[in-house]
């Protein structure tokens, strides 16, 4: 409908204004709130803010500098953080700019840099960069540390990435500048927060250095302690995140990540008590690296998991294992375990043929989503014999079997087509990286035309679908951490 008498925008109630404006993206709103004073007072309306998204970080692809991205953060936090209500924050110790989470931007695996005293020549820049984290998780702290209305909160700091030197933990941060008064105020302010929540249903906190003691989730206030039904608590630190005690006062929790080594047969057996919300999600991170400090010794039983499943009929797990060899699997793959998501993740281990066989058979009826990734130049063969390959095994076995992602391996191309001719249309994923893929030349001989071509025309028949390899090797490898801190984030919303 036009406007009468020349009358423009401008004179619209500022209530359609905002109604209009809700239907922006962040990125769009902040860059509207430049247009004029009008739309500016607009803009930062609460309601229009309720859900905040950002990433920090992340390599300067848009050339701006870590003091710019801070300034940012500040302005947005003080805008916004003492009335939001969700708030999902990715922060990244390196040079790198602000955006929305939903972001198209594929994040492939990198080697971080190892910490401070390891390489003289990356000292400058990795001080610089921790000093900056430390800077804007204090500004993200002291914006909504009296937020009595934030429902959601979700963290993830990737200060923390597994390394073949070993593990970066919070001692790195003692290194810089002021970093001890800095990591005190930043806990302090943590534990003001949860004090201060009053109808919290969701906290997720994964790999930030310098935030979450053993002591902070006594500081969760008794409104909170009821509402709450998704907490992860995820740390390459070596000491558990939460006792016992803690545990048990979140009664209604519906989906819990953990470390694997503490889920303990006592926490496990809290889950399975018949006073609590039954529990229908839980991820673990099995980390290979930090098992030398946290042994698997005392970790729940095949009885402790039989217990939980009684209670929790619908329960579902998902596991990534890092660096974890077939060995350490056996022990952790209890049969009771109802293991929906498992994604086995490398540089150096190898998965064995025994292994993928033991899960094919244990997990045949819940297993839906398996991932199979090694990032080394060697691609070792899974199968013995050819025509008994593990992985068609494991599709024919596992009827739920919707995702299939590998990489690292050698997958035989006529197996390939075996998995797609067994899955079919309800195998929605399947991603194989071109490496990966060779060819019997046996078979080769006997078939006309490119090999490759065959491959892809018998596949995509057998899917129902168009299908082709993944020829880019860094889109099936991402970040490890990363995609466990999202992949449960989605996990744990498919209730």
């Amino acid at each position: 409908m036009a406007l009468c008498g020349g009358v423009g925008a401008m004179a619209l109630p500022s209530e359609l204004i905002v109604h209009i404006f809700s239907f922006l993206s962040d990125r769009d709103k902040l860059r509207a709130s430049a247009v004029c004073s009008r739309w500016r007072e607009c803009l930062f309306y609460p309601a229009l803010w309720t859900e905040l998204k950002l990433r920090i970080g992340g390599g300067g692809c848009n050339g701006g500098s870590s003091s710019e991205e801070t300034l940012r953060l500040e302005f947005l936090m003080r805008k916004f953080g003492s009335f939001v209500r969700e708030l999902q924050l990715e922060l990244a110790p390196v040079e790198g700019y602000i955006t929305p989470l939903n972001s198209e931007q594929s994040s492939a695996r990198m080697e971080q840099p190892p910490g401070p005293d390891n390489d003289p020549q990356l000292s400058e820049r990795w001080r610089d960069a921790m000093a900056t984290y430390l800077d804007q998780v204090l500004c993200v702290f002291s914006s909504i540390r009296n937020n009595r209305n934030l429902q959601k909160l979700s963290l993830y700091g990737d200060t923390c990435i597994l390394q073949q030197e070993g593990l970066l933990d919070s001692s790195n941060l003692h290194q810089i500048h002021q970093g001890d008064k800095k990591i005190n105020e930043i806990q302090q302010l943590f534990m003001e927060l949860l004090s201060n929540g009053r109808q919290l249903r969701w906290l997720s906190c994964s790999f930030m250095l310098g935030l979450v003691t053993p002591c902070s989730l006594a500081c969760l206030s008794n409104p909170s302690a009821e509402t709450l039904q998704h907490l992860s608590l995820l740390d390459h630190q070596l000491g558990p995140l939460i006792s016992p005690s803690e545990l048990d006062r979140l009664s209604n929790l519906h989906s819990l990540a953990l470390d694997f080594s503490d889920l303990t047969s006592e926490l496990c057996g809290l889950l399975a008590s018949p006073r609590r919300t039954p529990l229908h999600r839980l991820s673990l991170l099995l980390n290979g690296a930090a098992l030398e400090f946290k042994p698997l010794e005392g970790t729940a039983t095949e009885d402790d998991w039989k217990a939980l499943v009684r209670v929790s009929a619908n329960l579902r797990v998902y596991i990534m294992a890092l660096e974890v060899d077939s060995s350490e699997l056996l022990r952790v793959l209890k049969p009771s375990l109802p293991l929906e998501r498992l994604h086995l993740d490398s540089y150096n281990t190898l998965v064995s043929d025994a292994t993928l066989e033991l899960i094919s058979q244990q997990y045949n009826k819940t297993l839906s989503h398996f991932l199979l990734l090694r990032d080394d130049p060697d691609f070792p063969d899974l199968s013995v014999n050819r025509n008994e390959d593990p992985l068609v095994l494991l599709a024919w076995r596992c009827t739920q079997l919707a995702v299939l992602v590998i990489h690292g391996y050698t997958v035989w191309s006529h197996n390939l087509v075996a998995i797609s001719r067994l899955r079919g249309s309800s195998l929605r994923v399947l991603t194989v990286s071109e490496e990966s893929i060779d060819f019997d030349p046996d078979q080769s001989m006997c078939m006309e035309g490119d090999p490759v071509h065959n491959l892809v025309k018998e596949v995509s028949l057998g899917l129902g679908r168009v299908w082709h390899p993944c020829l880019d090797s860094s889109l099936v490898l991402s970040e490890p951490t990363q995609h466990f801190h999202r992949e449960l984030h989605a996990f744990s919303m498919g209730m």
